[in-house]
């Protein structure tokens, strides 16, 4: 009995330690092929100081897809650090500026705001436990105590935390061996052609039905959080809202309540915020329904991000683009 009891603890321990070991090399493996998760940009930032640091979901993204972060840095002079990321809400956007701060310093935060990402958890809370995320995220004693705050009291799964501590799916990840980048940046060069079935899959995708009339404004209190983190650290804060093709702005639910419910939070905070949505109208500036293209990305920043990012707009600034 004794040795079946030691040949247990044998094949246990030879167990975990193989375990450790495939562990630690994809741990490893993933500074090799890290790109666009944006703990792993926090982890691997050469600057502890910044000039401006981008929040938002995926429509922000392509302002970082091949070269036109160090673009924008040399056009401006500017320190700039893009972590936004796919399908990113506001509760996740607030983890990422979270402990970005704890060992880095920006100037300025520009937050796109995008509606779809307040109208549901699906942006939100199981943003944390999405696989794809969770196994490009460098594991990090911080980051667990922080994922584990949020377990208890932001309504985020505990499973994400066991995941994240036991490198579960970094450990099965089928694409270890590629380039860590969302499928959009395959597509930078390419013009969308209009297609009214891929426009009513998208709305439809980012915009259900509510589960809940009061999402919006959880989410939104999730969003002033972020705010107040900034402000507390700093930062001067610029909203603006991202170019959209006419067909697409027209397709998306209007919301007029929470429209003016963050206008009070713009008048309240004294932020600046520039609806930029219809500055790019014709579909040519697209990859696909709602993202710019290269061409969208160089017209977009040559003609108002540019002057955004080198001139702050005063506080209690509600700007339309000329």
């Amino acid at each position: 009995m004794k040795d079946f009891g030691r040949s247990a603890l044998l094949f246990v321990a030879i167990g975990l330690a193989l375990y450790a070991g495939v562990y630690w090399w994809a741990e490893r493996l993933q500074y090799a092929t890290g790109r666009s998760n944006p703990l792993f940009k926090i982890e691997t930032a050469t600057r502890t100081d910044y000039d401006w640091v981008i929040l938002d979901a995926s429509h922000a993204m392509p302002l970082d897809f091949d070269d036109i972060n160090a673009l924008m840095e040399r056009e401006t002079g500017l320190r700039i650090l893009n972590l936004a990321s796919q399908g990113s809400g506001p509760l996740y956007n607030r983890f990422v500026l979270e402990n970005f701060l704890r060992r880095h310093r920006a100037k300025h935060l520009l937050y796109v705001v995008d509606s779809f990402a307040f109208r549901s958890p699906e942006w939100n809370e199981d943003r944390f436990s999405d696989a794809k995320l969770l196994r490009r995220t460098p594991l990090k004693w911080t980051i667990a105590r922080s994922l584990f705050n949020y377990s208890r009291h932001e309504g985020v799964t505990f499973l994400a935390v066991i995941d994240y501590v036991t490198g579960f799916s970094k450990i099965n990840n089928r694409e270890r061996f590629q380039r860590d980048q969302w499928d959009g940046e395959a597509q930078f060069e390419r013009v969308y052609r209009p297609s009214s079935s891929l426009l009513q899959k998208r709305i439809e995708y980012l915009y259900p039905p509510l589960a809940s009339s009061d999402l919006p404004f959880r989410y939104l209190a999730k969003f002033a959080d972020i705010i107040a983190l900034a402000q507390q650290n700093g930062m001067q804060v610029m909203l603006i809202e991202m170019p959209l093709p006419a067909e697409f702005s027209k397709a998306r639910p209007q919301d007029r309540e929470f429209s003016d419910a963050i206008g009070l939070l713009v008048s309240d905070r004294g932020l600046a915020f520039q609806d930029l949505d219809g500055v790019l109208p014709d579909p040519h500036y697209y990859f696909d329904t709602d993202h710019l293209n290269r061409t969208g990305v160089t017209e977009f920043f040559e003609r108002y991000l540019k002057a955004i990012l080198l001139s702050p707009a005063a506080p209690n600034s509600l700007l339309t683009p000329e």
